[in-house]
Formats: C-alpha cells, sequence, structure tokens
C-alpha cells in the first residue's frame, strides 16, 4: 500500500468513540474472568461491533485511516473478533485481506492462512484489542511461516496491560486507536462513571501488567 499522512485522531472522536462503545455494551464493569484467568473490574467485547453497522462501519473507517500510514500489501485481521473489522478496513481501503486459521483443516486445501498473498508480502495485522502479547505472537506465527513479512499491529482498543511492551520485545510495533484510559476518563467526564471507580479500574490495569 502506499504510504500516505493523515491526522490523527481528533479528542472530539476519541470522546465520540468512547461514548458510542459504552453505549453499545461494549465496555462493560463488573467482574469478569479474562482468558489469562485474571478476575477483571472491567471488559471490553468488541464481538458485539457486528450488531451495530453503523459503528462497525466507523470503526473501519478510523482504523483505515490510521493503515494508511503503513506501508503494507495486506491486511491480517485475528480471527474471531478481529474477522469483520478487518472486513470493514478492507471495504473502507479496498485492500486485500487474510487470516490466519485458529484449526487448520485437514481436508480441502488444509492452509493455515485464508485468502490470497505471496510469500515476501508485508501484511498489516489487525486485532480487536491488546492485553497480552501472547495471542499476537500466535496469530503472527502462521503468516511468517506463510513467508508474510509482519512488523506492524493494528487494535482499536489498547487495555495497558503490557501487551505493546511484550510485542516490542519481540520486533513487533502496536498502534492503537484508542487506550483503556482514555475511555474512562471520558466516561468519567459525561458522569458515565465514578471517578472513584476509574481510579480503582486503572489502578488494578497497572498492577496486573
Amino acid at each position: 500500500m502506499t504510504k500516505r499522512t493523515i491526522k490523527k485522531i481528533e479528542t472530539t472522536e476519541i470522546e465520540e468513540l468512547s461514548l458510542a462503545l459504552h453505549e453499545a455494551g461494549c465496555v462493560q464493569f463488573g467482574q469478569f474472568k479474562l482468558k489469562s484467568g485474571l478476575l477483571s473490574p472491567i471488559y471490553v467485547d468488541l464481538r458485539l461491533l457486528v450488531s451495530h453497522p453503523p459503528l462497525l462501519r466507523r470503526v473501519g473507517d478510523l482504523l483505515a485511516g490510521r493503515a494508511q500510514t503503513f506501508r503494507f500489501d495486506v491486511l491480517a485481521a485475528i480471527p474471531y473478533a478481529a474477522l469483520p473489522i478487518g472486513v470493514a478496513v478492507s471495504l473502507a481501503m479496498d485492500a486485500p485481506l487474510i487470516y490466519p486459521r485458529k484449526e487448520v483443516k485437514d481436508y480441502g486445501t488444509e492452509r493455515s492462512v485464508e485468502g490470497a498473498f505471496r510469500p515476501g508480502q508485508t501484511a498489516l495485522l489487525i486485532d480487536d484489542l491488546i492485553t497480552k502479547g501472547h495471542s499476537k505472537i500466535e496469530a503472527i506465527a502462521p503468516l511468517e511461516a506463510a513467508g508474510l513479512k509482519v512488523k506492524d499491529v493494528l487494535v482499536l482498543v489498547d487495555r495497558e496491560q503490557g501487551g505493546v511492551e511484550e510485542l516490542d520485545a519481540h520486533g513487533y510495533a502496536v498502534h492503537a486507536v484508542l487506550t483503556l484510559g482514555q475511555i474512562l476518563d471520558v466516561l468519567v467526564g459525561v458522569g458515565k462513571l465514578d471517578a472513584d471507580r476509574r481510579d480503582e479500574i486503572k489502578l488494578w490495569l497497572m498492577e496486573n501488567q
């Protein structure tokens, strides 16, 4: 893809997107068991975007705007939550999309990576959010095994729990449209969340990196 310079996401866009995600139920408060086994006071469920087409389109446009700043040949979305997001970005950019399979079929093409690509091409990895870096590294492995190059990872939300630093240590750069801290601050600012509760959640995030 040709690299183009675009403006950064504006403060008003951060506020509007944070509120829209909260209103759609994508940002929930309570006690939730994460994949890591930790019990989190906040859960970001971006799988709900498929039930909100205007919001999914908006997310796709924002990620596409950020993606235009990178050089790549194909988009690569991580199943399952990022697949609809990847399609939205692909349509917004008219860019080809591939994805690494979670389970490789033992029939048909038996491919570990679906979609059209050529070895030596660069893939921009797309995911919904980042907590730790392990799942991203798992998704990158079959892409690299197929001969693709991965340098950048683009996500909608960074939970700020060490995933960015972990991937950086492995040589991958993570780029997020929003951080969880920004979302929390916006919700406090509009009276959707108590400031003390926000501070408790931020402390929990910091202590569980």
